[in-house]
C-alpha cells in the first residue's frame, strides 16, 4: 500500500469539568469523593467533541447517579493519545484519577514499541469496556461500486487509484483500510488527514473515493446519497443500518476494525474499588438512559467485567501488532 501524504501534528490540552449529579458521599471515601471533596477526574486522551470525549461525559453523568460521587472529565489530547494516556498512568492509584480510552490504546504498542511513554499491559487496570462501534466502508456516489463485490473488481481492474482517507497513520480506519488490502489482495492508497472532519468533507466532495467511518458519522450522509455504503466491520450488521451486510457476510471476515471505548485506571488500584467501578459501570451501560442514548448514537452497549475487558485488549493488542507489522506501517509514514 502506498501513502499519498504523511503528516503529523500535536492538540493543546484543555479542561473541560462535567459535574455528575451529587448525592450523599459512600462511607468508603476511596470510593466516591476524598476527604477534601475532590472529584474524581476521568483523563481523555483527546480534545472535547470527539466520540471518545462524548461517551466519558455520558459516562460520567451515570457514574455520578449511580456512586454520589462527581466525576469530571479531563481533556489532555496530543501526541496521538500519548500525553492523556502517561497522564493515567502516572495518576496516584488512590481512585481519584480514572482514564477512558480507545482503539489507540491498543494500536500504540505495535505502532510505536519502545517509544510508548508507559506500558499499556503494565501500568494500566482494566476497569470495564464501555462499549464498540463498528466501521463502515462507503464509497463516493461516484464510484461504480454498489456492493464489496464490485468494489474489488473495481480496484482490481484499477490498480493504485482508489484512495481512502483516515485521521492519521496507524488509526482505526488506516487498518481497517490494511485489513482490507490484504484480505481482498488490492492495491489501495491510504492518505493520512490532520482529523476526521477533513477526512469527511473530502469524502463528501470526492476528493476521495472511499473511507472507513463510524456509522453514526455517516448516518444522514448515507441516507442523502451523497456516499454509499457497502459493508460494515465485523461479523454483523449496525442495528441503524439493516440493509448494509457485514464484512463477513462479504466473504471478508478478516476486515473486523470495530473501535472500542472503555474504562481503565492507574495500575495498583485497589481491586475492591475496581471490582465496585465495573459494577456501576457495567450496569449504568446495560440498562437505562445511558445504554438508550448509546443506541441512539450508533454505539454497541457491552459493560464487561474488569477481566472480560483485559482479555480483550490483550486480544487487540495482539492483532493490532500483527496488522502492522504485516504492513510494514511506521508512525507518521
Amino acid at each position: 500500500m502506498r501513502n499519498c501524504s504523511r503528516r503529523q501534528w500535536l492538540q493543546p490540552a484543555v479542561l473541560l469539568p462535567l459535574a455528575g449529579a451529587a448525592a450523599a458521599a459512600f462511607p468508603v471515601l476511596s470510593w466516591g469523593q476524598s476527604a477534601t471533596g475532590a472529584p474524581v477526574k476521568i483523563i481523555v486522551p483527546y480534545a472535547a467533541g470527539a466520540a471518545t470525549d462524548t461517551l466519558s461525559r455520558l459516562l460520567a453523568q451515570a457514574l455520578g447517579e449511580a456512586t454520589g460521587a462527581t466525576y469530571i472529565v479531563d481533556n489532555r489530547s496530543g501526541a496521538g493519545t500519548q500525553i492523556g494516556t502517561r497522564a493515567i498512568a502516572g495518576a496516584a492509584p488512590d481512585g481519584q484519577t480514572l482514564g477512558f480510552i480507545d482503539t489507540a490504546f491498543a494500536i500504540n504498542p505495535g505502532l510505536l514499541g519502545a517509544a510508548l511513554p508507559y506500558d499499556t499491559q503494565r501500568d494500566f487496570v482494566p476497569i470495564s469496556l464501555m462499549a464498540t462501534a463498528p466501521l463502515v466502508l462507503v464509497v463516493h456516489a461516484s464510484v461504480p461500486a454498489r456492493t464489496m463485490r464490485e468494489f474489488i473488481a473495481l480496484a482490481k481492474a484499477r490498480p493504485g487509484t482508489l484512495n481512502y482517507g483516515s485521521a492519521g497513520v496507524g488509526s482505526a480506519p488506516h487498518l481497517a483500510g490494511e485489513q482490507l488490502h490484504h484480505a481482498a489482495s488490492i492495491d489501495i492508497n491510504h492518505v493520512p488527514y490532520r482529523g476526521g472532519s477533513t477526512v469527511l468533507t473530502d469524502l463528501i466532495g470526492g476528493q476521495i473515493q472511499f473511507g472507513f467511518t463510524t456509522v453514526p458519522t455517516m448516518i444522514d450522509h448515507i441516507r442523502a446519497g451523497t456516499v454509499r455504503a457497502l459493508a460494515v466491520t465485523g461479523n454483523t450488521r449496525a442495528a441503524q443500518l439493516p440493509d448494509v451486510p457485514s464484512m463477513a457476510e462479504s466473504g471478508l471476515g478478516a476486515v473486523d476494525a470495530t473501535p472500542f471505548f472503555g474504562l481503565v485506571g492507574p495500575a495498583r488500584l485497589a481491586p475492591d474499588h475496581v471490582e465496585r467501578l465495573a459494577t456501576a459501570a457495567s450496569s449504568a451501560v446495560r440498562t437505562g438512559r445511558l445504554n438508550q442514548r448509546l443506541l441512539e448514537l450508533g454505539f454497541v452497549p457491552v459493560g464487561s467485567t474488569a477481566e472480560a475487558f483485559r482479555t480483550r485488549l490483550a486480544q487487540e493488542i495482539a492483532k493490532w501488532s500483527g496488522v502492522i507489522k504485516a504492513g510494514g506501517i511506521k508512525p507518521n509514514a
